[in-house]
Parts: structure tokens; C-alpha cells; sequence
């Protein structure tokens, strides 16, 4: 059985259908989770903001144009809500790695893979928020160039500007830590 597309969902949501707004939040609420998590390391808070976005969503959804796709829409929403966040705490916190070392490595190769994304997501919280978001988007959700300028509103060419200053300093610091070259 093929699924329903997003836009279909949408005008039937626009039409009084609660349950397609449903199906939505089903599909992206995870995805939008972990991209909001990656920013601000807190599963309550990811998890408020996530809220926030799906409630958000749900009121401005009228304003969704279905040239774009939902997912870009749902994701740009989720990214204004988490800058606004953590502008507003002025706070920075260690990015959250749920991955676990495999068991075919060897106890040393686990730590010295733990320790390295452990350093990776403190130097990428260090960075200015403008510049992790763009990695975030790029890296951990394989976003397209085109997407995260969609999503942070912003000119594609400032998205590969922010990106390449960003990969410099990240580059910098894991250097200045010891990971990399000698």
C-alpha cells in the first residue's frame, strides 16, 4: 500500500481532517526530534520545542505552499524554534550522541571512537550557533545545500560560506585537541 503524500495530508488536514495532521506529525516528529536534539543536547527541551513546532505548524498551516516539500517546511520551522531557544537561554550545551561503540571493535578502538565524538560534540557546540546549524543540517541529516538555505532562509551561497568557516574551525579545534593530523 503506498503511503499518502505530504500535500494530499495537508489539504486534508485544511479540510477538518485532524487525523492526516496525525499522519504527519508520525512521520516527521522523530526526525524533527534528533534535529532538535543535535542543537540543544536536552531531551526535555528538544522535546518542548519539538512540541512547539508540530502546534506551530498546525496553525500556520494554511501558509504551507505545496511547491515545497513538507519535510523542508516542518524542518525550517524546527530550526527557527530551536535558534530562537537557545537565543533566548544564551546557553551552550554538548551535542547528544546516541550512537554506541560497535562490539567488533576492540576496547581500545571503542574509547578512542567514544572519546573523539565526545570532543566532536563538545568543539561543534563551541562553534557559533549560525555555524553548527549549518553543520547539523549538512552533516548529521544530509541535508542539500539548497535545503538548508530553505530551511535557515538564507542565500544558498552564505549556507556554503558558513559551512566551509565552520568545517575550518572545527578543524582548528579537533587539531588544537590532539585529533587529526601531527
Amino acid at each position: 500500500m503506498m503511503e499518502t503524500p505530504d500535500q494530499d495530508l495537508v489539504v486534508r488536514c485544511l479540510d477538518g481532517d485532524a487525523g492526516a495532521f496525525a499522519s504527519l506529525v508520525g512521520r516527521y516528529q522523530k526526525t524533527v526530534f534528533n534535529a532538535v536534539l543535535r542543537m540543544v543536547r536536552d531531551p526535555d527541551d528538544a522535546e518542548d520545542i519539538t512540541q512547539s513546532v508540530f502546534v506551530k505548524a498546525y496553525e500556520h498551516l494554511a501558509s504551507y505552499k505545496p511547491g515545497h516539500k513538507f519535510f523542508s517546511w516542518i524542518y525550517r520551522m524546527a530550526m527557527n524554534e530551536t535558534l530562537n531557544f537557545l537565543k533566548s537561554r544564551k546557553r551552550l550545551e554538548r551535542l547528544d550522541n546516541p550512537e554506541t561503540a560497535s562490539s567488533e571493535k576492540t576496547p581500545d578502538q571503542a574509547a578512542e571512537e567514544n572519546a573523539l565524538r565526545e570532543d566532536m560534540g563538545e568543539t561543534l557546540m563551541r562553534l557559533d550557533v549560525s555555524h553548527r546549524a549549518v553543520v547539523v543540517l549538512r552533516h548529521f541529516h544530509d541535508l542539500s545545500y539548497d535545503e538548508i538555505a530553505y530551511v535557515l532562509d538564507l542565500p544558498e551561497r552564505l549556507v556554503k560560506s558558513r559551512l566551509f568557516t565552520a568545517r575550518q574551525q572545527l578543524k582548528e579545534l579537533l587539531t588544537a585537541k590532539g585529533w587529526g593530523p601531527s
